[in-house]
């Protein structure tokens, strides 16, 4: 069969996105072709050409970019067995990855070539716009929590609902209402961990409906004095910050508490690095995450292959936030950037395909 592909491509840096015709690249041993249906919108999939050098130097163009993809496998390449053409799927698609860079693994465009041990099938109730809101999230959510060079915390395995697991240790998430926050809340219970997180009032009910046993406003000038009350005599196994001001505050905190002084950060590298320095002082360890490098260790296959599919199908696991779908077709996907660029709350911007 013949495939005709489309993609949305960057024709260089700093360029406006452009729709035009792709090759179909069919896959090679330990990947599949996924039919995209629908894509998540991401902060870094529309950064000004300039940033582009500092964030994603090695990127190639004209070049394919995006990571959020949900669809039905097409085809399969060697080596793959638990994935069949026709399975309905979600997937981090790793084309703007350094060690990948290729359009062709990206997610803007109709068929993407994903990595299997990052793809999860999706159970059939749960629609291809509000599975596209995990994959990059999730990734980054995971990466933090669970890599050895981040928090080091247990990895969830095959959700048993009778018998919850209590390690009575708390994860603070700071940004519970961020895709990524959403996301280490249902991780951080699913492995058995308290969850004490941050957000605004008016998301309070939605953080704990994902799990969290507390939540304090992230913007009140008390928060620390709050959150180290919240938690209490119980350990830190580990912080998550996420979002602008949450290393600051998460700092404080960490070297206001017993147990681990390790913060995994979300924001930018450089910054990051910065705010380290001073943390050591302090007793703290920082750490930058890059939300792709799961996919060469344990951790990729341990969430996508090992604990994902059956807590999507048991219902243990929520697929979050609630997606937004701004409209049909790749040329959505800039109107899409664009209304992320005005700011979203618990919410992600979703286009089909």
């Amino acid at each position: 069969m013949t495939r005709q592909n489309t993609a949305l491509w960057l024709p260089r840096r700093g360029a406006r996105f452009e729709v035009g015709p792709a090759p179909y690249t069919p896959p090679a041993a330990n990947e599949v072709v996924v039919r995209v249906r629908a894509i998540a919108v991401n902060p870094i999939d529309g950064i000004p050409g300039f940033l582009y050098r500092l964030a994603l130097p090695w990127l190639t163009f004209p070049a394919v970019v995006g990571s959020d993809v949900a669809g039905e496998v097409v085809e399969t390449g060697s080596g793959v067995t638990r994935l069949r053409p026709g399975d309905r799927v979600l997937g981090h698609a790793f084309g703007v990855d350094k060690s990948q860079n290729r359009a062709a693994e990206s997610a803007f465009q109709h068929y993407a070539v994903l990595m299997q041990h990052m793809v999860a099938p999706i159970p059939d109730s749960l629609p291809f716009a509000q599975a596209a809101v995990l994959p990059l999230a999730l990734s980054t959510a995971s990466t933090g929590m669970f890599q050895q060079d981040h928090l080091g915390l247990a990895i969830p395995g095959a959700p048993d609902l009778s018998q919850p697991v209590d390690r009575s240790e708390t994860v603070l998430v700071w940004g519970g209402s961020t895709s990524v926050g959403a996301n280490a809340i249902q991780l951080a219970r699913s492995a058995g961990y308290q969850v004490v997180t941050t957000a605004s009032p008016h998301n309070f009910d939605y953080v704990r409906s994902l799990g969290a046993a507390a939540a304090v406003d992230r913007s009140s000038p008390t928060a620390v004095e709050e959150i180290v009350e919240r938690i209490g005599g119980s350990p830190l196994a580990g912080t998550l910050a996420i979002g602008s001001g949450s290393l600051t505050k998460t700092i404080a905190v960490a070297a206001r508490t017993t147990g681990s002084k390790r913060i995994a950060s979300a924001q930018p590298a450089l910054f990051t690095r910065i705010t380290a320095r001073r943390a050591r002082r302090l007793g703290v360890r920082v750490s930058s995450i890059w939300g792709g490098t799961l996919k060469d260790n344990e951790v990729g296959p341990a969430i996508y292959v090992g604990f994902l599919p059956g807590a999507l199908s048991t219902g243990a696991y929520r697929a979050a936030p609630d997606a937004t779908v701004v409209g049909h077709g790749l040329a959505h996907i800039p109107d899409a950037l664009r209304q992320l660029k005005n700011g979203v709350s618990a919410q992600k911007l979703v286009v089909t395909v």
